[in-house]
């Protein structure tokens, strides 16, 4: 069967939607934290006037985690007009609440609330908003910047367009023919390309700095399917042509004098930071730390030379074998058909010498 038969398989077995049994739990507790927290700012004086996902779920992009993990990434907005001046404040009302609700060691972060929860498998990621609106310039959004104990310089309402960026990561307009198409089957090299990261870097501390949205952003911009056509090629040969486009570009670079890299991608909408910045010496710097940045420069050549490899291969089950190394057991590797023995007794007794199997086709057994 066609290669893409298998990399339907596989895209189905990792992708988590709102409809995930286990997904529906988190986002029932979730709801039910969401009304604690309004409560908690309208007592404030702030009452939620907006609340949006963020994230992988917001665009389809999601994984089933390997370690069984469920997030949520909520987005909750206030009204610029009765917003504290410190940003802080609001995400000290969300943290009391998430202890309430019996969550471990709630953390205010920089840009977010962050907590998992002590009985289920659930981390949440709160991130506090005000919202300004006006004739000329619409809504424009500002994030709560900030965590206990900052300095007045390291607080701030920062403008950010998330809801932007998010626009932008769905948008088709770039792909003419055959958008809708296009836009699926991007989505599912951004899943791809996620497991992979999951089963590739098998340190935890490394693998949490290459970031879901460093790899979309950079999957999103190197995805060139054809123009003119509403016809797009098979996932592999569209993954490999991706990867080298990621590596034909100016993401990662090697500073002078060392033989290590680092990895460079810019949010294409405000604030436009570069998204695997790293902290030297307390201050945030351009780019991600060499060891993240050389690991994955390499983790990614070997990809590329893998993902060709199985182009090359014409065999469908070693093609199978080869991607199931990239992308781990859920891309399965079908099961070699064999002849039975009754078989080839039978071939022999009318004189027919049994046809060799080497290089065949086998049949997929997945499910």
């Amino acid at each position: 069967m066609p290669i893409q038969t298998h990399f339907d398989k596989f895209d189905k077995k990792i992708y988590l939607t709102s409809h995930s049994a286990g997904y529906k739990k988190a986002k029932e507790k979730d709801d039910s934290i969401f009304e604690e927290i309004k409560t908690a700012f309208k007592d404030a004086g702030y009452p939620v006037i907006e609340s949006f996902k963020q994230g992988s779920f917001a665009v389809n992009t999601a994984i089933n985690s390997l370690d069984g993990d469920y997030d949520i990434d909520r987005a909750i907005v206030i009204d610029a007009e009765n917003a504290p001046e410190d940003p802080v404040e609001p995400k000290r009302l969300i943290k009391d609440v998430l202890v309430k609700r019996n969550f471990k060691d709630p953390k205010i972060k920089k840009p977010c609330v962050t907590a998992d929860y002590k009985a289920t498998n659930l981390h949440i990621d709160y991130t506090v908003y005000k919202r300004e609106t006006s004739f000329i310039y619409g809504k424009t959004y500002y994030l709560a910047v900030g965590k206990n104990g900052s300095s007045d310089e390291h607080k701030e309402w920062s403008e950010s367009d998330q809801k932007g960026l998010l626009e932008w990561i769905d948008s088709v307009d770039e792909y003419l023919f055959g958008a809708t198409v296009k836009r699926r089957q991007l989505k599912r090299l951004i899943r791809y390309i996620k497991r992979w990261r999951d089963v590739n870097f098998l340190s935890e501390s490394v693998r949490k700095k290459v970031f879901s949205i460093g790899l979309t952003v950079m999957i999103k911009e190197q995805y060139s399917p054809p123009t003119l056509s509403s016809e797009v090629d098979d996932d592999l040969i569209a993954l490999k042509n991706t990867i080298d486009g990621i590596l034909d570009s100016d993401y990662i670079d090697a500073p002078w004098g060392t033989q290590d890299y680092r990895v460079y991608t810019k949010l294409p909408k405000i604030p436009y930071r570069d998204i695997f910045q790293h902290k030297v010496d307390g201050e945030s710097t351009d780019g991600s730390d060499l060891n993240t940045g050389t690991q994955l420069r390499n983790k990614l050549m070997t990809l590329q030379s893998e993902l060709q490899r199985a182009i090359d291969e014409p065999a469908e089950v070693k093609q199978c074998e080869i991607l199931n190394k990239l992308f781990g057991d859920d891309f399965e590797v079908p099961k070699k058909e064999k002849k039975s023995s009754s078989k080839v007794a039978a071939s022999a007794a009318i004189g027919i010498a049994p046809l060799s199997t080497a290089g065949a086709s086998g049949t997929s057994q997945g499910a």
